[in-house]
């Protein structure tokens, strides 16, 4: 088998983390993602002599937060089978084949050219799934998505690398380029951002995170038409349950005493 080299660095190579955690809770007698193709994406990967320390509890994170973004895609997709989904910051995430959406579906994977690029080499063409290979921060990428159909926009890992305001402004132009749909993201408290800054695979790729999201209503503020549907901060027990004794005590307080300091959170809102 053919092993495609990849030479990234900084944001773009912390896809390699979340491929690597998908890969091996997958592998796990009782894993929740049940993802198959990361596994076999990683073996085609040629990372030389790179290999990014992706912790056990940080894999279990990892697949719930895809878990968690791939239910909410379905959910989206029950009720609306001929929408768009739109896959920001995409990486070598699988999502399309994990839910293999109907023939209804049009389906959009968009990144940065190099990501694209080996994307297509590692993964086969689908049908009604194109690739736009460009930065999200940049302005052309929203004009080659048909506005006819409501949307479903996810982005899985990308948005903390991003400062407040360029958020915002990637947000502002989805809301106002589709005629309703939702959009689903994970963000991280001030202090999470903080604290992953000390993380050993995110300091490994250079990468920097920088927006923080401490009140998700903030986000309906700051774009007009949006409106917060779920805020999913607290974790399932039984992936805790899966989870080392700090972790799981560390958790534990942050859901009941240290609750101005939660690390993370998954949020959906309508527009």
């Amino acid at each position: 088998m053919q092993r495609e080299q990849i030479r990234l660095t900084g944001a773009r190579e912390t896809l390699l983390i979340t491929l690597q955690a998908k890969a091996a809770e997958s592998a796990m007698p009782d894993s929740l993602l049940r993802d198959r193709f990361a596994a076999d994406a990683l073996q085609r990967i040629d990372q030389g002599s790179r290999h990014l320390e992706v912790g056990h509890d940080m894999t279990i994170g990892i697949a719930l937060r895809a878990y968690t973004l791939d239910r909410w895609t379905e959910a989206f997709l029950q009720g609306c089978p001929e929408a768009t989904v739109v896959h920001l910051g995409c990486g070598l995430d699988s999502r399309i084949f994990r839910i293999d959406p109907g023939p209804g579906v049009r389906w959009f994977e968009l990144d940065f050219p190099d990501v694209i690029s080996l994307r297509q080499q590692i993964y086969p063409d689908r049908a009604d799934c194109a690739m736009i290979a460009c930065s999200i921060l940049e302005h052309s990428w929203i004009a080659k998505l048909p506005a006819d159909r409501p949307a479903m926009i996810v982005a899985e890992g990308v948005l903390p690398y991003l400062k407040e305001h360029q958020v915002a402004q990637v947000l502002r132009r989805i809301a106002r380029h589709f005629p309703s749909g939702e959009i689903a993201f994970d963000a991280y408290s001030s202090f999470a951002i903080r604290l992953l800054r000390f993380n050993p695979a995110i300091r490994a790729t250079g990468a920097c995170l920088h927006w923080a999201l401490d009140d998700p209503t903030e986000m309906e503020r700051q774009i007009p038409g949006l409106k917060l549907i779920e805020d999913r901060s607290d974790w399932d027990v039984g992936q805790v349950a899966r989870m080392s004794p700090p972790a799981q005590i560390a958790l534990q307080l942050f859901s009941t005493i240290l609750t101005p300091y939660r690390m993370g959170r998954l949020v959906r809102y309508g527009f």
